[in-house]
């Protein structure tokens, strides 16, 4: 039978089966030999061992996608961010460190900016200009009112999403007008083992429709750059590729020197200024760092 880990606790992992419900499975002995950890988002092959209790082993792991490190999981496609436009209003920075984060892991990235029925067109439309000219696609919706949820679901659909943000956005409800049932699923897996209620976060994945999955992730309110040094972060601003190859000096830093294409670009307005001292600010962390 093949299912998908959706959630592992102290050794124990909990399967979806489509259209069956959730098997709580044991590894068998055979991962620990080849040196292997079964992750949650790996698809599975385990064998039931009772079929009315909904339990069994696992087997097999199939071949992974990719595998992220932080948080550890398998076979993710895409990131969905999530900030509010306003209350709280959305810190840019912490933005762009997620964004890093992801062109870091080749993960496609969608913002979403929740709270829109309370935020001007004038807040929306500088937004929209600042990340959509990076290559992102730009979402503004209402959880509240329900409006975008079915957009969200469509771009969901078939996928698994790593769904991140602060805390205060919005986030729980979104999650919760996508899968209403999300909690009852987390129960089911409380009552099948005691170990469940005593933990206090574990990465899981949430099945909101057949084959498409989210993976909830604590509010983050600040986020370390996974970038070794500060030479490479521009590799992470892909706005900056169309302006680069008319900077003078090559490995220009965009930072100081003259003749820079980037800078060029920033004053006639082709880049956004939040983004370019955001990078700025994140350019000068990594130097600072190196020095220690």
């Amino acid at each position: 039978m093949q299912g998908k880990i959706i959630k592992g606790i102290a050794g124990f992992y909990y399967v979806h089966v489509e259209h069956k419900g959730i098997y709580e499975c044991k590894a068998k002995g055979i991962f620990r030999r080849q040196n292997i950890k079964p992750l949650v988002g790996d698809n599975v092959i385990c064998d039931v061992l009772d079929e009315e209790k909904k339990l069994g082993n696992l087997i097999e792991i199939l071949p992974r996608k990719n595998a992220l490190i932080r948080p550890a999981v398998a076979n993710i496609d895409q990131a969905l961010v999530i900030f509010a436009i306003v209350k709280p209003d959305p810190n840019f920075n912490l933005l762009d460190r997620f964004l890093i984060m992801m062109e870091k892991q080749k993960l496609p990235c969608i913002i979403c900016f929740n709270k829109q029925d309370i935020a001007t067109e004038e807040e929306k439309k500088e937004l929209q200009t600042a990340y959509e000219t990076c290559g992102y696609q730009v979402l503004f919706i209402s959880a509240r009112q329900d409006e975008g949820i079915d957009t969200i679901k469509q771009l969901l659909a078939g996928k698994t999403t790593t769904v991140a943000g602060p805390s205060g956005v919005g986030k729980s409800t979104i999650v919760n007008c996508l899968q209403p049932e999300a909690g009852m699923e987390t129960g089911e897996i409380s009552r099948k083992v005691e170990r469940g209620k005593q933990t206090t976060r574990h990465t899981e994945l949430i099945s909101i429709m057949e084959e498409s999955y989210i993976l909830d992730t604590p509010g983050f309110s600040s986020l370390n750059i996974l970038v070794d040094d500060k030479e490479d972060l521009q590799q992470y601003y892909p706005e900056f590729r169309k302006y680069e190859p008319f900077c003078r000096f090559a490995g220009c830093s965009h930072i100081s020197e003259p003749s820079c294409g980037v800078k060029e670009a920033l004053e006639e307005g082709k880049i956004s200024r939040v983004r370019y001292q955001n990078y700025c600010e994140i350019y000068t962390e990594l130097k600072d760092k190196r020095k220690y």
